[in-house]
């Protein structure tokens, strides 16, 4: 794959603007080793790859037809120009699963060239670099590039995605404050490194938690990024309601619609059953069981995390990924007719009188082209109202204990309350 690892300054010679090259992994007198340079302090593997006149071009998974003149790919498929997808925690579980289907195009589509910015930490470079190198043996075709460091303002340059996954965990006596402080400063650093190096207009999806507030903070710290290109993961939640309403409903879970997540990703969120369809058909009206809905759905979906867990020992990694994927599908691709998804955004502006300066889960839909809006027609009872309103005043709580990182003056961190999802700690 061309340029694996290595800066946009590493170029190979004798290519030529609109000719076709190759790749081949066979010995050249062009291939620079494998090597660690020291860039600023920080460790930055690099490879060049070898490139030699196509004399006979034979796409597959060895030999790629690349043309490097205007760094997009021609085949008979037409593939467009590569999009540049920065990850941080890029060596944790959710990330191991993660990558491997951005590499494979089964978020962005099989005829999307991918590139994959790759953010650790001095501790976990090398398990990155074991990453890489798993991703360059795996011959993906459409991933033509991988970069690594552990520097926010090197991996981010140019980013089209951000996918923010890396968090601190909380240690044993943490309080939710003290998360909030530790995570804030990362999420603002890193808001400050996608203001100053990435695409103007990237997208950024906010994993690590506490996912609603660090949202907040990054985009807080980015001004020159729209607003509403933020989002926080909240699809695992939507995805775990569904399954939710299908066991309950017997059905399978694609006849399960319009299920929204409201609020904060904690203990607080409101997986939202008054708007939910099933077989096109009001919920309740199929679950005849108001109870069920009132006083077990929310928490089965709460505590599904910790239930994982409880099972298999591991957290909800490969499903939090496959939450990922869907988050991004859903801003690629057009939203069904009458339906919608769930992700936190900004509320400027909201149809639904919710707080403004927050970053809480809606309603969503998307015409594919990774803008969307909140869907204003959503149904909200005084049962809902009461759940959203809670919600919402945790919000402003993290916000208020946070102030300092994004420029809020005379709030006061007032957070007793432990509303961590439980596996989520």
């Amino acid at each position: 794959m061309a340029f694996v690892g290595a800066p946009s300054s590493c170029k190979l010679p004798g290519l030529q603007g609109g000719t076709p090259f190759k790749l081949s992994s066979l010995p050249c007198p062009v291939l620079k080793a494998r090597q660690l340079e020291q860039r600023r302090g920080r460790c930055w593997s690099k490879i060049c790859a070898v490139a030699v006149a196509n004399e006979k071009s034979r796409p597959n998974l060895v030999n790629l037809t690349y043309d490097l003149g205007d760094d997009a790919t021609k085949t008979d498929d037409k593939w467009t120009k590569p999009i540049r997808v920065a990850v941080s925690g890029a060596a944790g579980q959710i990330s191991n699963h993660l990558l491997f289907m951005l590499a494979s195009g089964g978020v962005f589509g099989p005829n999307q060239p991918i590139v994959l910015q790759l953010l650790g930490s001095e501790r976990s470079i090398n398990a990155i670099e074991g990453v890489s190198m798993e991703l360059e043996d795996s011959l993906y075709p459409l991933l033509r590039e991988i970069k690594i460091g552990i520097d926010p303002g090197m991996v981010f340059e140019d980013a089209d995605w951000a996918l923010l996954i890396g968090a601190k965990p909380r240690s044993k006596g943490m309080e939710r404050a003290d998360l909030l402080e530790v995570n804030g400063q990362v999420f603002a650093q890193q808001g400050r490194a996608l203001n100053e190096v990435a695409n103007p207009d990237v997208k950024v999806v906010v994993v690590g938690n506490p996912c609603n507030t660090n949202a907040l903070i990054a985009m807080k710290n980015a001004p020159r990024v729209p607003p509403k290109n933020f989002s926080a993961l909240t699809r695992l939640d939507e995805n775990r309601a569904k399954c939710q309403l299908a066991f309950k409903a017997g059905v399978f879970f694609d006849t399960v619609t319009r299920v929204a997540v409201w609020g904060n990703h904690s203990t607080t969120q409101v997986p939202d059953w008054v708007n939910a369809q099933i077989a096109g058909s009001p919920a309740s009206d199929i679950i005849k069981d108001d109870a069920w809905f009132k006083e077990e759905f929310t928490p089965k979906v709460a505590t599904r995390g910790a239930r994982v867990i409880e099972k298999w020992g591991k957290s909800s990694g490969a499903s939090t990924a496959g939450s990922i994927a869907d988050h991004i599908r859903s801003l690629v691709r057009p939203t069904p007719e009458g339906d919608c998804f769930s992700m936190a955004v900004a509320t400027e502006g909201n149809p639904y009188g919710i707080a403004e300066g927050l970053v809480f889960s809606m309603p969503c839909r998307s015409n594919g082209d990774g803008n969307y809006e909140v869907v204003p027609d959503f149904v909200i009872d005084d049962w809902l109202r009461d759940k959203i309103k809670a919600s919402e005043q945790e919000l402003i709580r993290e916000r208020d204990c946070v102030s300092h990182l994004i420029g809020l003056e005379g709030a006061s961190c007032s957070i007793t309350e432990d509303t961590m999802l439980p596996g989520e700690n």
